[in-house]
């Protein structure tokens, strides 16, 4: 299932850092192929997402690909945070 079936962001994404960068990214051909040229970034950052299933709210780290012009693709939740 994709990330937009799953969960719904409810919040900002906060704290977005790059952590890998053109040929640095593994599926860089798929990328180009799929969605064009750009220069492709692999970028993580925590949100508050709302889990559509169990209705359940929760703080996790987010992973996804962007390149300008191009946007946000292929999010996934990487891992959940517990609040304290």
């Amino acid at each position: 299932m994709q990330f937009e079936e799953e969960y719904a962001i409810i919040g900002p994404i906060r704290g977005a850092v790059t952590i890998a960068r053109g040929h640095g990214i593994r599926e860089l051909a798929q990328f180009r192929a799929e969605f064009g040229p750009g220069q492709w970034r692999k970028r993580k950052g925590v949100a508050t997402v709302l889990a559509k299933r169990t209705g359940v709210i929760l703080e996790a780290e987010l992973h996804w690909y962007e390149a300008a012009g191009i946007g946000k693709r292929r999010m996934k939740l990487k891992r959940r945070l517990d609040r304290t």
